[in-house]
């Protein structure tokens, strides 16, 4: 897996409109002009800036018309990501506005590179450590990604940074409807006010369980229930959830290297007989391939 930066990628695009701007200052103008009101004279801009709305867009089609005259071809389910197949295997190109990071074995790695500095002036930085605030740490046995770094934020940023942690992340819920810990708001419970960040908190957590956290995304959706009606029991909840991760801020998901893996997929569904508070069916899905990397459960 290796990173690449486009330098000051947004100045690649053509423009798709007419635009014209001020002429800013230290504009080198004729004679002419500068003897005229500086508000008298436009100019017309002849490619992107920083700051153009379209800039981005108009910096992605720049960059998808060349990839696929190599071979890199992208679906629009997923238009962000190239792949091209080779004799060797394939690599692939995950863009990420300016950043493009490539997989792929070392030949190809090579090759796609050389192939972008022909078109755009880029910057090597070597085997991506850190992308979409996801840490990826590289081993002769495999890659390691994990979010320790996020997790000790979000823990100082709710208080929860001293707190002793827990070897679960949600209590044993109760047989009993009436003693369940996560049954829903009741008539004589007082709901939480906005000096309590549950929102934030909730959204925080989905984050961390949707990208290197399975083992927290059961409890997290069980109290995102809640949103709109969270009460003390469900806070308590919450900071259960952060104790947790006090104390196992360093797992994450690892890949190996040297073991070879099939794609497998499960998916199962519950009955609603099952969901004593609200009688709503549950369904959900998880695929592998060496480990966990797209997992999905819902209500």
């Amino acid at each position: 897996m290796h990173l690449m930066d486009v330098v000051t990628a947004y100045l690649y695009g053509s423009l798709d409109s007419e635009i014209y701007m001020k002429i800013p200052d230290g504009f080198v103008t004729s004679d002419e002009i500068k003897s005229k009101p500086h508000n008298m004279h436009s100019i017309k801009l002849q490619r992107s800036l920083y700051g153009l709305k379209q800039s981005g867009r108009m910096w992605y089609k720049r960059l998808s018309d060349y990839l696929p005259k190599e071979g890199y071809v992208n679906n629009p389910l997923c238009p962000c990501v190239f792949i091209k197949r080779s004799s060797t295997g394939f690599v692939i190109i995950a863009v990420y506005v300016d950043d493009l990071n490539i997989v792929g074995n070392h030949d190809d790695i090579v090759r796609t590179s050389e192939y972008l500095k022909k078109e755009f002036e880029m910057k090597e930085l070597g085997k991506t450590r850190l992308c979409l605030g996801l840490q990826i740490e590289h081993f002769s046995s495999g890659v390691f990604v994990h979010q320790s770094n996020y997790i000790e934020k979000l823990l100082k940023r709710f208080y929860m940074d001293k707190a002793h942690p827990l070897s679960s992340p949600m209590v044993v819920r109760s047989l009993e409807v009436d003693k369940d810990p996560f049954r829903p708001h009741e008539s004589d419970e007082e709901l939480l006010g906005p000096e309590v960040p549950y929102l934030s908190a909730i959204g925080a957590l989905m984050y961390l369980a949707n990208c290197t956290r399975p083992d927290i995304a059961f409890a997290v959706n069980l109290l995102a229930r809640y949103n709109s009606s969270p009460t003390r029991r469900h806070w308590n909840g919450v900071k259960h959830i952060f104790r947790y991760l006090r104390g196992t801020s360093d797992m994450g998901l690892f890949y190996s290297r040297g073991v070879k893996s099939n794609l497998q997929g499960y998916a199962d569904a519950l009955d609603f007989y099952l969901d004593p508070h609200k009688a709503r069916s549950q369904t959900g899905y998880v695929f592998t391939c060496g480990n966990i990397f797209s997992y999905h459960g819902s209500q």
